[in-house]
């Protein structure tokens, strides 16, 4: 890496990036990751409707904890005057301390309205929405970055002028995973295109994808001379990931390898942190009367599986720990564990999380036809914070 990575003056040891995960990047699971390694961690996805509108949800979406130095807020909007709006409100209310852009989703529902990673083909509104967001930030000095992918498929690849207008705009950094929309979650980044754009920008680049291990972001480093690391799936059911990297690139070897008996501490604590999120909720939860160990139970449960990869897990064992309702239940089956069972090598260095293969891109009808056209797509604004 060429220089220290920095965010609003302050230097961001080490260089690492905790990716937005819908359904996973809530303020617990944060937390969780902190303890682990610093860097800066990201909130859920949060679209410029949602927040202006106070919808509840994205409200309890937007919470920080007291602890978070930096309070790290990804936003969504294909409308440059809702983006505006969206921001002016972080920036009166307080509301963080650094806006991440989203470019690179590339879920259908969100390309088909023109939207994540489909936007940036649309230069001149690409150019409008950021230039919004930076200028609206800038009046209280909150620093705005750019997540992007390369394009919407290999015959309309974006990245390079993307980075360019991003730059032009004022964006503290870019961050590019090395896939295509088309390419969604499938195959192998491409991190040869993050040290193209890293020698086309002036300002910082981040590297995203295929990051499974701490060795894995020193390489990607090395090849790209990238100035910084996003991370995503690789820390599903691993949030101590961020401690080998925090010893990575602080140049020790040392690399966590917890037994299954240590994963299980992990996992109830994980648990206990939602349970403990819910209940303190003045908001959505609260009003509509949930029970709050049974929520937060029930959101621990896609976590699972991620925890127990790999390890030697009976599987009538595995649904039960897939299906538990209380705190004194996921106890209870996680003592019935071998906590001396080590951590299976076997998955290291393997993908971790969604998987899938490659498709068309959901686009609006003819967007591809003129790419200096700034309208923006009837009906694209999503009205629902998480992805």
């Amino acid at each position: 890496m060429t220089n220290q990575l920095s965010l609003a003056g302050k230097p961001v040891s080490p260089p690492v990036v905790l990716a937005p995960m819908a359904g996973i990047t809530n303020l617990p699971f944060r937390k969780l990751c902190r303890e682990q390694g610093a860097g800066i961690y990201v909130c859920e996805m949060i679209t410029t409707v949602a927040l202006t509108e106070r919808n509840p949800k994205t409200m309890r979406l937007i919470e920080f904890d007291p602890d978070e130095e930096t309070r790290s807020l990804q936003l969504y909007g294909v409308d440059p005057a809702g983006m505006r709006k969206a921001v002016r409100m972080v920036v009166e209310e307080d509301l963080a301390d650094h806006i991440d852009l989203n470019f690179g989703c590339p879920v259908p529902k969100v390309t088909r309205r023109g939207g994540g990673s489909a936007l940036p083909w649309k230069r001149r509104l690409f150019r409008e929405i950021v230039t919004a967001a930076v200028d609206t930030a800038a009046e209280r000095g909150i620093p705005v970055t750019v997540k992007m992918r390369k394009g919407i498929d290999d015959d309309h690849l974006t990245y390079l002028e993307a980075g360019r207008i991003a730059e032009d705009a004022g964006v503290a950094w870019v961050a590019l995973h090395g896939r295509t929309a088309a390419e969604r979650y499938s195959g192998t980044a491409d991190w040869e295109a993050i040290a193209n754009l890293k020698d086309h920008l002036d300002i910082p680049v981040l590297g995203n994808g295929d990051v499974w291990e701490a060795d894995d972001a020193l390489r990607m480093a090395a090849e790209t001379a990238c100035d910084g690391v996003v991370v995503g799936r690789g820390c599903l059911g691993r949030p101590w990931l961020f401690g080998d990297l925090e010893a990575a690139f602080s140049g020790r070897e040392a690399r966590l390898m917890p037994s299954l008996g240590e994963v299980a501490a992990v996992m109830l604590r994980h648990a206990r942190l939602l349970v403990e999120w819910i209940a303190g909720a003045e908001s959505y939860e609260a009003r509509r009367n949930i029970d709050a160990e049974e929520h937060g139970c029930r959101e621990f449960r896609k976590h699972v599986a991620w925890y127990l990869k790999g390890f030697p897990v009976g599987g009538e064992l595995r649904r039960a720990l897939a299906m538990v309702s209380t705190l004194n239940e996921l106890e209870d089956l996680l003592g019935k564990l071998d906590a001396d069972a080590p951590f299976p090598e076997s998955t290291i260095g393997k993908p971790r999380g969604r998987t899938n293969s490659p498709g068309k891109v959901a686009l609006p009808d003819g967007w591809l036809d003129d790419r200096d056209d700034c309208t923006v797509p009837e009906g694209a604004e999503i009205d629902s914070s998480g992805g």
